[in-house]
C-alpha cells in the first residue's frame, strides 16, 4: 500500500486547465502540468485492495495498484515497466480513455476515486523526459510475415506485438500519414499529433513498416495480401457513420463529423495554404449527438471561431449522481462537463430534429426540432412543442455502425455478424483462413482502451498461428483460455 492514510487525509486533484479565454485562441493540449510531488500524494491515494476493482474496470488489465506504489515512491523507472506491461500506449489512454477504472475505484463507493488516468499519464510523459522510452527490437526474426490494414489503436498494438515477437510487419494506411482516428478523429486540443509521431518512431525503429496513401481493396487487392503474407490483422475500426434520413437532408450545409474533424486537426497544424473546405466560422452551428465525438465538433467549431454553437441529445439529461440501476463498479451514465463544454455552446436534451429547413438555393438555414419523452422503449414526440432553431451548419455525431462494407471485405472473403461487424472466433480468427480482424472492426464501437487491448491479444493468436506457441500477453480471458488449450 502507498500512503497508508492517503485516501483519507489527501483530497482528488485533478492537474487544473488552461483559462478557457486563453486556450480557445490556439490549439494546443488544455491541461497544464501538475507538480510531480502533488501526483504522488494522488497515487498515494490508493488502498491496494486485497481485490482491486480498477482491474475489471480496465480491459487492458493494467495493474495499477502496482504503479500507483511506485510512482508514490518516486520510482519512476519501475512505474513505466509496470505500465508497459500491459499497455502499449498509456499516453494515449492517459488521454484519451474515459476511465472506467476510476469508476470501479473501492474509494469511489463513498468518495473520490483515485486519479488512476493522470498517474498513469504522468508516469508515460516522464519516462518519454528521462528517454526511458526506447526501442524494443527482437531478438531473432521468425521469417513470418504479417499485414496489418489499418492504423489506429488496435492496429498499431497488434503491429507492435508481433514485430517485438519477430515477425516482419506492414501497417497498410489508406489516409497519408499514420494514426486513423488519433490523428484524424482526435481534436490537437485533446491530444497533439507529436504524441502520435514519438510513438511511430519507436515502432520504427523496432522494425515495424509504414505503408500510407496505401487503400487496401482498391491500390492492392485483399486476394493478393493474402497471398503476400503469412497472415492479415484487418483492424479498420468501425468507420460506417450512421446518417440522419428526414427531409431536407440534401441541403448544403449538413456534414459528418468524421468528414469534418480532420479539416480541424489540418487547421490546427498549419498544413492548410487555405481556409478549410469545412470551417465554422462566423456560422451558426448544431451538432447532433451529445457524446465525445460531439464534444470534439464543438471544441474545434469553438476555435474556428463560430457565431453560435448548439449540441442536441435525444437521450433526457443525466444525473449528476449515479443511478440506482448503474452501481457501483459500474460506469454510470452521468452528467459529464468535457473542456469543450466549459469553453462555450448550449446542450439541449430530449430533443429530436424533425427537418432540415433550406432555403430556395438548397442552403441550410435551421432545424425543426420537437422535444421528446422516452415511453415503452421507444422516444415519443411531445405535442406543441414544436421549434424551429437557426443552423447554417449542422455535424452529425451519431455513432457508428460497423466497418464500411467495402470491396476488402468480399476479397478477403471475410463473413459479417448479425450486427454488420467482421464475424471472428475467440481468437480473433475470422472465416478466411490466415485472417484475423481486432477492434472496431470486429466488435463493433468502443473505446480506446478495448482497441488496445484487443490488437494485443489478436496479436497473441496470430503468433500462436505462425509459430505454434505465443509468449505474448493477452489481456482478455476468452483468448488466454483458447490459447492455453
Amino acid at each position: 500500500m502507498a500512503d497508508p492514510k492517503g485516501f483519507l487525509n489527501t483530497p482528488r486533484e485533478l492537474p487544473k486547465r488552461r483559462p478557457v479565454d486563453v486556450r480557445i485562441k490556439d490549439w494546443k493540449e488544455v491541461y497544464e502540468e501538475q507538480e510531480f510531488s502533488h501526483l504522488q500524494k494522488q497515487a498515494g491515494r490508493c488502498m491496494d485492495c486485497g481485490i482491486p476493482f480498477c482491474h475489471q474496470g480496465c480491459p487492458l488489465g493494467n495493474l495499477i495498484p502496482e504503479w500507483n506504489d511506485l510512482i508514490w515512491r518516486g520510482e519512476k523507472a519501475e512505474a513505466i515497466d509496470r505500465l508497459h506491461a500491459t499497455n502499449n500506449f498509456p499516453e494515449f489512454t492517459g488521454r484519451l480513455c474515459p476511465a472506467p477504472c476510476e469508476t470501479a475505484c473501492v474509494v469511489a463507493i463513498n468518495s473520490d476515486a483515485v486519479t488512476i488516468k493522470q498517474v498513469e499519464l504522468r508516469t508515460i510523459e516522464e519516462a518519454f523526459k528521462d528517454n526511458r522510452v526506447i526501442p524494443l527490437v527482437p531478438d531473432r526474426l521468425s521469417g513470418k510475415t504479417v499485414a496489418v490494414i489499418g492504423s489506429g489503436p488496435a492496429g498499431l498494438a497488434a503491429a507492435q506485438q508481433l514485430t517485438r515477437a519477430g515477425h516482419t510487419v506492414a501497417v497498410y494506411e489508406r489516409a497519408d500519414k499514420v494514426g486513423g482516428l488519433l490523428r484524424y478523429g482526435i481534436p490537437e486540443f485533446k491530444m497533439e499529433k507529436s504524441i502520435v509521431d514519438r510513438r511511430i518512431k519507436q515502432m520504427e525503429l523496432e522494425g515495424t513498416r509504414f505503408r500510407v496513401n496505401v487503400n487496401i481493396g482498391k491500390d492492392i487487392t485483399g486476394s493478393a495480401l493474402r497471398n503476400k503474407y503469412d497472415a492479415v490483422v484487418v483492424a479498420i475500426g468501425a468507420t460506417n457513420w450512421r446518417d440522419l434520413p428526414i427531409p431536407g437532408r440534401d441541403a448544403t450545409g449538413i456534414y459528418q463529423a468524421m468528414e469534418y474533424l480532420p479539416w480541424g486537426n489540418k487547421q490546427a497544424l498549419g498544413e492548410l495554404k487555405t481556409e478549410p473546405e469545412i470551417n465554422a466560422a462566423g456560422k451558426d452551428v448544431v451538432i447532433l449527438g451529445g457524446g465525445d465525438t460531439g464534444a470534439d465538433c464543438l471544441g474545434t467549431a469553438i476555435r474556428q471561431g463560430a457565431k453560435s454553437i448548439t449540441q442536441l441529445e435525444i437521450m433526457p439529461r443525466p444525473t449528476e449522481e449515479r443511478p440506482s440501476n448503474q452501481p457501483w463498479p459500474t460506469y454510470p451514465m452521468i452528467y459529464r462537463v468535457s473542456s469543450a463544454h466549459e469553453e462555450s455552446g448550449q446542450r439541449m436534451y430530449s430533443v429530436s430534429t424533425q427537418e432540415f429547413i433550406k432555403d430556395a438555393k438548397g442552403n441550410l438555414t435551421g432545424l425543426k426540432l420537437v422535444e421528446t419523452k422516452f415511453n415503452n422503449g421507444k422516444f415519443e414526440p411531445i405535442a406543441g412543442s414544436d421549434k424551429i432553431i437557426p443552423a447554417d451548419l449542422v455535424f452529425l455525431a451519431m455513432g457508428f455502425t460497423g466497418p464500411e462494407k467495402s470491396e476488402l471485405l468480399e476479397q478477403l472473403e471475410v463473413e459479417l455478424d448479425e450486427k454488420g461487424n467482421i464475424k471472428r472466433d475467440e481468437n480473433y480468427a475470422t472465416s478466411s483462413e490466415g485472417v484475423y480482424v481486432c477492434g472496431d472492426a470486429g466488435r463493433g464501437q468502443s473505446l480506446i482502451v478495448w482497441a488496445i487491448a484487443e490488437g494485443r491479444s489478436a496479436a497473441a493468436a496470430v503468433d500462436s498461428y505462425l509459430s505454434g506457441h505465443t509468449q505474448l500477453p493477452f489481456p482478455i480471458e476468452s483468448t488466454a483460455r483458447s490459447l492455453m488449450v
